[in-house]
């Protein structure tokens, strides 16, 4: 039985600040889903325009996971989610009053940038932060979180447009226009609450210590060290083992990744995360309710649907907490991308022959399941685990940047190109292509990554140098 760790509550109440950034990535994300048909209709876009709409927010991610590993590397990573808290809390706010469909992309702009932001600097901080025995389960919060986001997402979705129906003609007339009229806007703008939470929060947690120790300030880190390890020689090996992994890498800028020991995990890194995207899981978080409703479902029906997709999603998640750090980020992939290559099969043959063969659309609703839970415990368990902590201390920040920008770049073709899928390839096709997309990634992780379970950073940081070819 595993001995828990005296500072366990310290690392969890730190881990779950951090992971808020996850539940704001997960809500701006997911809310779009419920928003499409709306917005759409109301500014009579055509299939690309729609793509741009849902694709628009994911080129504020790359524009900030593009400068947040620098930022986070030369202020600190407290400071750039101060940051994020603040883009995200702007968006919110301008997409709720936006004049029209270009101030609406302004500010979906401006709250991919601060997804960008988290989603490379929330798993970062909790990866430094953490004990190895436990890291995998703490990273994993962030994913979790994001997995309420979008089940917060799509409840709010279901619950607004619900409410949307029953708001009298007596209410002041900015909640007729917001929460009825145009229900759209209560929907995007109900981010400002988390957004404004996350920023008060963030006053209350200390910034790395690891970062702190690559700015020589071993006094604070010396401090916030001691607050996790308690033990006085535990805590001088710590920092000692830090200073001479940071003393193997000489450089700290962007051409210290083209040195031989760095090249490799970063290139990995790119693969991994940028093929995940292709995998299908966006595709279905973004459009579900376009997919189930071009089943035969009405819109409220496919929000519900939605919904159910959103909360297996979340306790699957939970799941693969537990067990990340007891099973390994290995098999965990091994199982859940099998059972997801089956699971696409599957739906690309609903959509093929289903109807055909009288296939109710409930099938749908069970395989979509099924392919939320073995992408929830497999990729998207492990996908931020693994990219927090492959890179050297030193160079975290921007290695980390380099990988975050292939997934937001692999998540902005998903989202502009899968109307263009459905349409184009059939909703069968688009499926099938899911399915083969899945090899290559299974074949990445057996072949060139390490397991990490129970390592300490450095402990993976000296594999990394050490295999230069």
């Amino acid at each position: 039985m595993k001995t828990i760790h005296p500072s366990f509550l310290y690392l969890v109440f730190l881990s779950a600040v951090a992971a808020l950034g996850g539940f704001l990535f997960g809500y701006d994300t997911a809310v779009i889903s419920g928003t499409i048909t709306q917005v759409s209709r109301q500014f009579e876009l055509d299939v690309l325009q729609q793509g741009w709409y849902v694709g628009c927010a994911l080129v504020g991610s790359i524009a900030g996971v593009s400068v947040a590993g620098w930022l986070s590397d030369r202020f600190g990573r407290k400071k750039v989610m101060f940051l994020a808290a603040l883009l995200f809390t702007a968006s919110a706010v301008g997409c709720a009053i936006a004049a029209g469909f270009g101030q609406l992309v302004v500010f979906r702009i401006i709250g991919g940038a601060g997804i960008g932001m988290v989603s490379i600097i929330s798993p970062m901080y909790i990866s430094e932060m953490a004990v190895s025995a436990y890291r995998g389960s703490l990273v994993s919060l962030y994913q979790l979180a994001i997995t309420v986001g979008f089940l917060g997402a799509y409840l709010v979705n279901f619950q607004l447009q619900a409410f949307s129906t029953q708001l009298c003609n007596q209410s002041p007339e900015w909640v007729q226009w917001v929460f009825r009229d145009e229900v759209w806007r209560g929907m995007l703008g109900m981010e400002f609450i988390p957004a404004t939470i996350f920023f008060i929060l963030i006053f209350f947690i200390p910034e790395s210590p690891r970062w702190l120790l690559v700015h020589r300030q071993e006094a604070a880190a010396r401090v916030i060290f001691g607050k996790i390890y308690r033990d006085t020689q535990q805590i001088q090996w710590r920092i000692e083992e830090v200073y001479a992994n940071i003393a193997r890498v000489s450089d700290s800028g962007w051409r210290s990744l083209w040195q031989p020991e760095l090249r490799r995990p970063v290139l990995i890194g790119v693969a991994i995360a940028l093929l995940g995207q292709f995998m299908g899981v966006n595709a279905v978080l973004y459009y579900g309710p376009t997919i189930f409703e071009q089943s035969g479902l009405s819109s409220g029906d496919a929000l519900f649907y939605q919904v159910w997709v959103g909360l297996v999603n979340v306790l699957t998640t939970v799941l693969a907490l537990f067990i990340i750090d007891r099973v390994g980020r290995k098999s965990l992939v091994y199982f859940g991308v099998t059972g997801m290559i089956v699971t696409l099969l599957a739906i690309g043959g609903y959509f093929w022959q289903g109807e055909a063969l009288g296939v109710g659309v409930i099938w749908l609703l069970v395989l979509f399941i099924l392919y939320i839970f073995f992408t929830a415990i497999s990729i998207s368990a492990v996908i931020f685990v693994l990219l927090s902590e492959m890179y050297p201390n030193r160079v975290r920040g921007i290695a980390m940047s380099v990988a975050g920008l292939s997934l937001w770049v692999g998540t902005y073709l998903i989202g502009q190109l899968t109307p263009w899928f459905l349409e184009n390839l059939s909703p069968s096709g688009t499926f099938f292509l899911f399915a083969l997309m899945c090899l290559p990634y299974m074949f990445i992780i057996w072949k060139m990554i390490p397991e990490t379970a129970g390592k300490s950073l450095e402990e993976i940081e000296q594999y990394w140098l050490e295999r230069k070819s």
